[in-house]
């Protein structure tokens, strides 16, 4: 579905003869045009924003909306702005269909007293905004139409009934069932399901389960479990081709709160703040998806235990392993919540220990002998076993890694082995200790 865009898109530029960017009404980037000019007019800091963090903020929607797009039928010229970062005038192509507005179309105007695109040329362009405008409806009406169907099949018990809810969702996908799909888990999700998610499938909330306690050594229960999580069915192309699906589900994290400005220019990035990394780019194994996380719900906890992670599951053909998918999802955004580094898009695939781990129960229980050690006053001595077992053991790459002496490591580790009664050098200590670590971010 997203080539599809791309390609009206690409189609819209080359009438125009100017890049033109999708957004959905939600200002949310769907795809956009190849930029090759020189001019730095041509990229202000409001489209700067919008490709690379692949939403524009508040105060911009407020202040393009207070030109009448989302009433206008037609093309809407919008002047330049530069107090605001819009140092070029925009077209907006209303993306419309059956009277409903579902996105918008934008592009660079001329600079005055340059002719713009011709009428005829608009009314082309208007036409492939129409065309656009049925796509985003028919996948808006189907992930809402099927998010019960896709709701039953996660929160089914296993057997029969699991079963039943399986065909029922096959029967109401289609042929599109037999397709190749990927799981995704969102959590925390703080409301209703999004109107829309390009390229799902089916989209519903359902009970979060698991939580992520954060550090080894804080309060038991820290992360908790509870909420809701939202549940993604991704249409995938090919099972290496999953950047699509990551760059849906990275739209779907929030962007960290700005600091507080007035003004658009200041909300929309022209004070002078860099742009962020893509979020994109920071999901595990280091996946090169363009977007950025800024299309989740505003206000969202983006660090400490109760951030918000997604996980996504191996692809699976056909739904007969829907269930097992999202299992996967769920590990991952808890592995995501357990070790940053892995996050804030986990795939399953790349999660490691947590692969095991998070199949335990949402609720692993601390073994005896580990207990004492992951209580809150001994903090520093968890963070030690466990990065000189995360080193195998070696003591200088453990001692490197921690900023610590030799000496200091060693009599560390005595008292890990005091308050535990494990044995350091025995294989099976080693590895009865390195669980329960790891388990506990998970608790």
């Amino acid at each position: 579905m997203k080539g599809d865009y791309q390609d009206l898109v690409d189609e819209i530029s080359a009438l125009l003869g100017a890049p033109a960017t999708l957004e959905n009404r939600d200002f949310r980037l769907i795809a956009f045009g190849a930029h090759d000019s020189d001019d730095d007019l041509a990229m202000d800091p409001v489209r700067t924003r919008s490709i690379l963090t692949r939403q524009s903020t508040a105060a911009v929607r407020s202040w393009f909306e207070g030109f009448g797009i989302a009433r206008a039928t037609g093309p809407v010229r919008i002047p330049a702005a530069p107090d605001a970062g819009v140092y070029r005038g925009r077209i907006c192509l209303p993306v419309r269909h059956r009277g409903i507005v579902q996105g918008y179309v934008w592009l660079l105007d001329q600079e005055p007293g340059t002719p713009g695109p011709d009428p005829a040329a608009l009314a082309a362009a208007m036409e492939v905004a129409q065309r656009i405008g049925v796509l985003l409806a028919e996948e808006a009406k189907a992930g809402a139409d099927l998010s019960r169907e896709f709701q039953a099949v996660l929160t089914a018990g296993r057997g029969w009934q699991q079963d039943m809810a399986v065909a029922a969702l096959r029967a109401a996908l289609g042929p599109a069932g037999d397709g190749l799909h990927a799981a995704v888990c969102v959590a925390p999700w703080p409301g209703e399901a999004p109107a829309s998610v390009p390229g799902a499938a089916a989209v519903c909330v359902v009970p979060r389960r698991g939580g992520g306690a954060g550090e080894p050594g804080d309060a038991p229960g820290a992360g908790g479990a509870g909420g809701l999580a939202l549940a993604v069915l991704l249409r995938l192309r090919s099972t290496d081709a999953l950047a699509p699906a990551l760059t849906a589900v990275a739209r779907l994290l929030p962007r960290p709160p700005e600091p507080a400005a007035a003004g658009v220019g200041a909300a929309s990035g022209a004070g002078g703040a860099g742009p962020r990394k893509p979020a994109a780019a920071r999901t595990s194994g280091g996946a090169s998806a363009q977007a950025a996380g800024a299309g989740g719900p505003a206000g969202a906890a983006t660090a400490g235990p109760h951030r918000m992670t997604a996980g996504v599951a191996d692809p699976v053909r056909g739904l007969a392993d829907l269930p097992a998918a999202w299992e996967q999802a769920v590990a991952a955004a808890r592995a995501a919540v357990a070790e940053p580094r892995l996050g804030p898009v986990a795939q399953w695939s790349r999660i490691g220990p947590y692969r095991l781990l998070a199949s335990l129960g949402a609720d692993p229980v601390a073994d005896p002998a580990a207990r004492p050690l992951l209580a809150p006053a001994n903090r520093e001595l968890a963070r030690t076993a466990e990065v000189f077992l995360d080193c195998a053991g070696q003591a200088g790459r453990a001692a490197a890694a921690l900023g610590i002496h030799r000496q200091t490591l060693y009599y560390r580790l005595g008292r890990v082995e005091q308050l535990t009664g494990l044995d350091l050098d025995a294989g099976e200590d080693r590895l009865l200790l390195h669980m329960a670590l790891k388990a506990s971010r998970l608790a």
